[in-house]
């Protein structure tokens, strides 16, 4: 008897022009939201020299097993599996490679025993290097989230990522504004420390989809750093990220 190959899960990359805009946090909580709503989803964490989604996702210390020479995901408390170099290598241990190794590296993790997944989000590093060709041209991603705050120098490398996904052809799903308007938790004041409206704003000019907001919030980065992402809970932040997890959604729904 035979059975029938599975066909390879959809890949949503997400990626940023630049570091330090929230990527990694909203990658895991937009796959946590996902399979809040029904959908069979695992999570990579691309970033090959700064892993974070073990932390994110409460994995910290746990190893995948391995088949022949595929990797089987670790198992998150929310339901949801993934693979990070940061279950692979110690704890604060540098990755000093090349990009060859490094492009492996991201073969060995996208490529694994994903079991029933149909939706793999892959939290890319920030940029456009190596890691993201390899992820262009090889595991070639249905569609592309990008992350930017709402400053003009986050939103011009924003563009840049925009325009790479673009020249391979890939889709863009949308834009997502993070840390966008601040209020005061002592008097209530709202603030906008980065700007208001930009990715929104060049969303429109380059004729991409805008899928939302994410206030910065300290109550995000103390449930990030513990290991609880805010998507699994309740309230205003579990809410912003359901609503951009609805457009990525619809945007699938609407491609069958």
């Amino acid at each position: 008897m035979t059975a029938e190959k599975r066909a390879a899960p959809l890949i949503l990359a997400v990626g940023s022009g630049k570091g330090g805009v929230g990527k990694s946090t909203l990658s895991a909580n937009l796959a946590v939201a996902l399979a809040r709503s029904g959908r069979k989803v695992g999570l990579v964490d691309a970033d090959i020299y700064g892993p974070s989604q073990a932390r994110l996702l409460a994995t910290e210390g746990m190893r995948p097993t391995a088949e022949g020479n595929k990797l089987h995901p670790v198992q998150s408390p929310w339901g949801l599996p993934l693979l990070s170099m940061g279950h692979l290598v110690q704890p604060g241990q540098a990755i000093a490679w090349r990009g060859p190794m490094a492009s492996n590296a991201l073969g060995q993790l996208t490529d694994a025993i994903w079991g029933d997944i149909d939706l793999l989000v892959v939290d890319l590093p920030p940029g456009t290097g190596d890691v993201q060709l390899t992820m262009l041209q090889k595991h070639k991603p249905a569609g592309a989230v990008i992350v930017s705050t709402p400053q003009d120098l986050a939103l011009m490398d924003a563009t840049r990522a925009v325009q790479l996904f673009e020249q391979a052809h890939v889709p863009i799903v949308g834009l997502v504004e993070n840390m966008a308007g601040y209020i005061c938790p002592h008097c209530g004041e709202e603030s906008d420390p980065f700007g208001c409206g930009g990715a929104e704003a060049a969303a429109k000019t380059m004729g991409v989809p805008f899928l939302g907001r994410v206030p910065l919030d300290l109550s995000i980065r103390q449930d990030s750093d513990a290991g609880r992402p805010p998507a699994a809970g309740e309230g205003k932040q579990a809410e912003a990220f359901a609503a951009i997890a609805q457009g990525v959604i619809a945007w699938l729904d609407a491609r069958k």
